[in-house]
C-alpha cells in the first residue's frame, strides 16, 4: 500500500511539474499593444492576449516546443519556447490587406474594413496611384456594386443599389466632411467641385441606405473623400497629363489634365496648403437620329422626333381636310413636327474643369484641438441630361467652411453657393431658333397649304403621292430657315441662350445658395468601459434663387430648412468577438412631419485566428423631396414641371391663348391655369392615351422611405480575401413623377366641356411630383474577391447582382426608373513592382443590357465591355513617376444611358512629382 501510494504521489508531482508557464506581450512595431492569438503549434491550446497585449499560456507540453502569435492585419510569427516560465516579447509586422484599412465612415469612428457593420469600399493613396483609370474618380467604376455613369467627360454620376439618373439626388458626396452637390440640382455634378488627385487621402463608399448617421438623402449611398492635411504632407507636388480622346462622331482630340499642390507647415501651430488643377477635352458628341416615337423611321417621317434631333418636338395634327374644306378621308390628317437641329449644331463640347482651394490649419495649443477654414471654387463646361440636354458653361460653384475639431468632436459650417453662368437649353434653343425665323402658326401653315396643293396639282397638275407632298411641303415651309454655320444662324443663337425667357430664348440662370451646420462628438474617451458613444446632429437652410428661370421665385427667393439629431452606441462582447452598434437619427424639414430612422447591426468574428466575420444589419431610411421636387416651375417643351410643395401650387401659372369659330364668330381668347390644376383638375395622360379619359389621382409628394436589410461576410480564407454581401430593400412612398393633361376649360369630371377640351387639343400637359402608392422591392448581392498570382500579382475580381420588382397593376403610370444591368463583373491584375520601379495594372468590367427609363428618353442600352491598362515608371532622384495609360482598349463604343454620346478611348502619358 505504501509503495502504490508512493507511485501516485509521484505520478501526480510529475504531471504537475510537466505544466509549462509562457508569459509575454504582443506589440507591432510601434510598441503599441495588440489583442493576439497565442497557440501552441500542432496542438489546440491557446489563449488571447489582452487589450494591453498581454498573454500567459499554460500548456502540458515540456520545452522545447513552438508558439504561433497571429492577429488579423499582421503576419504570424513562430516562437521557440526552451523553458518553463519563459517570458517574451513578440512584434507583429502589419499584413496589408483591403479588409485591414482604416474607415471612418460607417460608423463615424476609426475602424477596420474587416469589422465594419455594413458593407464598404475604400481606395487609399496606394490604389489611387495604381488605378487602370485616367483619374481617381473614374476609377471609382472598378468598384463592386458602383455604376458610374458617363454623362459627359467631365460630369460622370456615381450610384449603388440602382434608381440611378444623371440627376442623381438619391446619392450624397462629402469632401472633408462637406456636401458636394449642387444646392440647386440636389445632386452631384461628378468632380466638378471636387478634388485635386494630389490632395487625396482616401476614397471611402458605403452602398445603400445611411440616413441613420447621415440624414436625408444619405439614401441609395454615401462618397466620402477626405484630403490630406498639411501638417503630415508638406512640399510641392504636380502632375501633368497629355493625351486624346478617340470617337468616330468626335474624331480625334487633345485632352491635358494638370495640378499642382503646396503645402507648408510652419511651425507645429500653424500650416496652410493650396491646390489647383485644370482639365481640357472634347466631350463625347451625341448624334443620334434615331426616331423616338417611330424607331426605325428615318427624317422623312412627317412626325420624325430625333432623339438628339432638337425643335422638332413642336408639332401639330394638320386636318387637310379641314383646312382645304374637302369631304372627310379625302387627304386625311397627319401629325407634322417642325424640322429639328442637330445637337452638333447646338451644344458646346469644349469640355473643361478648373478646381482651386485654399485651406488654414491651426493647432492653438499644438496638440489635436484645430481649425480649419477652408475656401474652394470649381468651375468649367460639361453637359447635364435631365429632362432635356444642358450646356453647363462656365458653371461655377464656392464652398466656404470654417470647422473646430479635436479626436473626439468636431463643429462645422459651410456655405455652398452657385451661378449657372451661361448655361442653356439646348431644346429650347434650337425651338426659339425655329421660332425667331418663323413663328409656329405661319410654318405650319405653310406646310399644310403646300402639302394640299401637292396633292390636288394646284399650279402644277401634277398630284404628287403621300411622301412626296410632305417632302415638297416640309422643303417650302423651311425654305429662308437659318442654316448652321451662317452667321444668321450665329446671330440668332446667340441671341436666344443669352435670353432666360423660354418662351423666347434658352439660357439657364441660378444662384442658389445652401447653409449648413454639423456636429458630432464622440464620448469613447470617457465611456470606453462600458461602450463606445457618440452624438450629433445638422441644420440646412436653402435659398432658391433661380429668377424664375427654373423655380418659381419669380419675386425673391425661397427659403426652407432641415435640421436633425443622431446617437450611436458601439459595444463589444464575448471577448471582443461580437460588436453590436446601434443608431437613430431624427430629421425634420419645415415642409414635412419629422421622421425617425434606426439602425441596429451586428457583427462577429469567428475562427481560431478570428480571419472570419459575419455582418448583419438592418435600418431604416428616408429621403426628403428635392428643391425640384417642390418649387419647380419649368416649362421642359414636353409637359411643364411644376413642384408640390403647398406654397408652389399657386405660384406657376401658365396662359394659353385658344382660337374658336362658329355662328359667324372667328376670335382668340385666353386661358389660365396653375401647378394646383395638376393636383386637383387634371386628367390622368394613360387613361387620355388608352381613349377613356378619367381624372388623375396625384397627391402631393412627401418623403420617401427605406427599411434596407443586409447579410454579409468578409474574410482571409488562406491567401484569399473575400468580401460577400446580399441586401432587400423595401420602399415606401417612392417619390415619382406623373404625367397629367390639364383642361384649359371645364372641370375634370363634369363629362362635357373638360372632354370638349380634350377633344380639341385644349389642355397643357404637366409632370406633377407625387409618391407612388404601390411596395417596390429591390435586392441583389454582391461578392469579391482578392489574392495574389504567382505570388507578386495583385488580382481581384468581383460580381453584382441587382433586380427590383412592383406589381405594375397597382401602379400603371410609375416609373421606376430602375436603370441599372442585372449583372456586373469587374476584374483586374496588377503588380507595383514587375521589375524594379516598374508596375502594371490592368482592369476589364463587363455590363449586362439593361433598360434605361428616364424623363429625357427611354430604350435598351446594350451590353458591353471595357478593359483599362496602364504601365508606370519611377525614377527616385527625381522624385517621379511616368504613366503610359489607355481607356477603353479596343476602341468599342458604348453607352450608359439613353440620349448620351457613346464613350470612346483615351490615351494619355502622366508625369507626377511629389516631394
Amino acid at each position: 500500500m505504501k509503495q502504490l501510494v508512493s507511485i501516485i504521489a509521484f505520478l501526480c508531482t510529475t504531471f504537475l511539474f510537466s505544466q509549462t508557464k509562457v508569459t509575454g506581450k504582443v506589440v507591432d512595431l510601434n510598441n503599441d499593444p495588440i489583442p493576439a492569438n497565442v497557440t501552441v503549434e500542432g496542438g489546440s491550446t491557446g489563449v488571447v492576449a489582452d487589450f494591453d497585449g498581454n498573454f500567459t499560456l499554460i500548456t502540458q507540453q515540456t520545452p522545447p516546443f513552438n508558439i504561433v502569435v497571429t492577429s488579423i492585419g499582421f503576419s504570424s510569427k513562430t516562437f521557440e519556447i526552451t523553458a518553463n516560465n519563459q517570458n517574451i516579447l513578440v512584434q507583429l509586422e502589419e499584413e496589408h490587406t483591403q479588409l485591414d484599412e482604416i474607415v471612418l465612415s460607417a460608423s463615424r469612428t476609426p475602424e477596420r474594413v474587416f469589422e465594419s457593420p455594413v458593407s464598404v469600399e475604400r481606395m487609399g493613396i496606394k490604389q489611387i496611384k495604381n488605378t487602370a483609370s485616367v483619374s481617381f474618380y473614374d476609377g471609382l467604376e472598378n468598384f463592386k456594386g458602383v455604376d458610374l455613369n458617363t454623362n459627359s467627360l467631365t460630369f460622370k454620376s456615381v450610384n449603388t443599389r440602382g434608381f440611378a439618373t444623371f440627376a442623381n439626388t438619391r446619392f450624397v458626396q462629402l469632401i472633408d466632411g462637406m456636401d458636394n452637390a449642387s444646392p440647386a440640382l440636389n445632386f452631384v455634378l461628378g468632380n466638378l467641385l471636387g478634388m485635386n488627385e494630389l490632395d487625396v487621402a482616401s476614397v471611402e463608399l458605403l452602398p445603400g441606405a445611411s440616413s441613420a448617421l447621415y440624414g436625408a438623402n444619405a439614401f441609395n449611398g454615401i462618397l466620402f473623400m477626405r484630403s490630406k492635411s498639411p501638417f503630415d504632407d508638406q512640399g510641392i507636388s504636380a502632375y501633368v497629363k497629355g493625351g486624346v480622346t478617340s470617337q468616330k462622331a468626335a474624331g480625334t482630340n487633345e485632352y491635358y489634365d494638370m495640378g499642382i499642390r503646396l503645402a507648408k507647415a510652419f511651425n507645429n501651430k500653424i500650416a496652410v496648403k493650396a491646390n489647383f488643377s485644370y482639365l481640357s477635352g472634347t466631350d463625347w458628341y451625341a448624334n443620334s437620329e434615331m426616331d423616338l416615337d417611330m424607331p426605325g423611321a428615318d427624317r422623312s417621317n412627317p412626325a420624325y422626333n430625333g432623339l438628339n434631333v432638337y425643335g422638332d418636338e413642336v408639332s401639330t395634327t394638320l386636318n387637310f381636310d379641314e383646312l382645304a374644306g374637302l369631304p372627310t378621308g379625302t387627304l386625311g390628317a397627319d401629325v407634322v413636327s417642325r424640322t429639328g437641329y442637330n445637337e452638333t449644331d447646338l451644344m458646346n463640347y469644349n469640355a473643361e474643369s478648373m478646381k482651386a482651394d485654399v485651406a488654414v490649419h491651426y493647432r492653438p495649443f499644438a496638440d489635436d484641438l484645430e481649425i480649419i477654414g477652408v475656401y474652394k471654387i470649381g468651375s468649367g463646361n460639361t453637359i447635364y441630361q435631365g429632362s432635356n440636354r444642358y450646356a453647363l458653361n462656365n458653371f461655377l460653384m464656392e464652398q466656404y467652411k470654417l470647422e473646430i475639431k479635436n479626436d473626439n468632436f468636431f463643429v462645422r459650417g459651410y456655405m455652398t453657393t452657385e451661378d449657372a453662368g451661361d448655361s442653356y437649353d439646348s431644346r429650347f434653343a434650337a425651338i426659339n431658333i425655329n421660332r425667331s425665323w418663323k413663328g409656329d402658326t405661319q410654318w405650319f401653315t405653310d406646310y399644310a397649304e403646300a402639302y394640299i396643293a401637292g396633292r390636288l396639282g394646284v399650279g402644277t397638275g401634277v398630284l404628287l403621292d403621300y411622301q412626296a407632298a410632305h417632302d415638297m411641303a416640309r422643303q417650302s415651309a423651311d425654305a429662308g430657315r437659318l442654316l448652321p454655320g451662317t452667321d444668321a444662324f450665329k446671330g440668332a443663337f446667340n441671341q436666344v441662350i443669352n435670353d432666360p425667357d423660354l418662351a423666347t430664348g434658352a439660357k439657364f440662370q441660378d444662384k442658389t445658395k445652401l447653409h449648413h451646420v454639423d456636429a458630432n462628438y464622440n464620448f469613447t474617451h470617457l465611456t470606453k468601459k462600458f461602450a463606445e458613444i457618440q452624438i450629433g446632429g445638422s441644420f440646412r437652410q436653402y435659398k432658391l434663387n433661380s429668377m424664375g428661370t427654373i423655380f418659381t421665385d419669380y419675386d425673391g427667393a425661397i427659403t426652407y430648412k432641415e435640421y436633425g439629431a443622431y446617437t450611436q452606441i458601439q459595444k463589444k462582447l464575448l471577448e471582443d468577438r461580437l460588436k453590436v452598434t446601434a443608431s437613430g437619427r431624427f430629421d425634420k424639414s419645415e415642409l414635412f412631419d419629422g421622421f425617425f430612422s434606426p439602425r441596429l447591426s451586428l457583427g462577429y468574428t469567428l475562427g481560431k485566428e478570428g480571419n472570419h466575420n459575419l455582418r448583419a444589419s438592418v435600418q431604416t431610411g428616408f429621403r426628403n423631396p428635392t428643391t425640384q421636387d417642390l418649387y419647380i416651375g419649368l416649362n421642359a417643351g414636353s409637359a411643364i414641371l411644376v413642384g408640390s410643395a403647398p406654397d408652389n401650387l399657386d405660384r406657376y401659372t401658365t396662359t394659353n391663348t385658344l382660337s374658336f369659330s362658329g355662328q359667324g364668330i372667328t376670335g382668340q381668347t385666353e386661358a389660365t391655369v396653375s401647378g394646383r390644376d395638376v393636383y386637383e383638375n387634371a386628367f390622368s395622360y394613360r387613361s387620355v392615351v388608352e381613349g377613356m379619359p378619367v381624372a388623375a389621382n396625384v397627391d402631393l409628394v412627401k418623403p420617401e422611405q427605406v427599411t434596407a436589410l443586409e447579410l454579409g461576410y468578409r474574410g482571409k480564407i488562406k491567401s484569399i480575401m473575400v468580401d460577400v454581401s446580399g441586401y432587400y430593400n423595401k420602399y415606401q412612398d417612392f417619390i415619382s413623377t406623373e404625367t397629367v393633361l390639364v383642361p384649359l376649360y371645364g372641370v375634370v369630371g363634369d363629362n362635357t366641356y373638360s372632354l370638349l377640351a380634350l377633344q380639341n387639343g385644349d389642355y397643357q400637359a404637366f409632370q406633377g411630383y407625387t409618391n407612388s402608392a404601390v411596395d417596390i422591392n429591390s435586392y441583389g448581392v454582391n461578392a469579391g474577391i482578392e489574392t495574389k498570382l504567382f505570388k507578386d500579382y495583385d488580382f481581384d475580381i468581383n460580381y453584382t447582382y441587382s433586380e427590383f420588382d412592383f406589381d405594375e397593376s397597382e401602379d400603371p403610370d410609375f416609373r421606376p426608373s430602375f436603370n441599372t444591368p442585372k449583372h456586373k463583373v469587374k476584374a483586374s491584375i496588377g503588380n507595383e513592382n514587375l521589375f524594379k520601379n516598374v508596375g502594371f495594372k490592368v482592369s476589364w468590367r463587363w455590363s449586362d443590357a439593361y433598360f434605361w427609363q428616364a424623363s429625357f428618353a427611354d430604350g435598351d442600352v446594350p451590353a458591353f465591355h471595357v478593359v483599362d491598362a496602364q504601365i508606370n515608371y519611377g525614377i527616385d532622384f527625381l522624385n517621379s513617376s511616368f504613366k503610359l495609360g489607355a481607356t477603353n482598349i479596343g476602341g468599342n463604343e458604348y453607352y450608359q444611358a439613353i440620349g448620351t454620346g457613346r464613350i470612346g478611348s483615351m490615351y494619355y502619358l502622366s508625369w507626377t512629382i511629389k516631394p
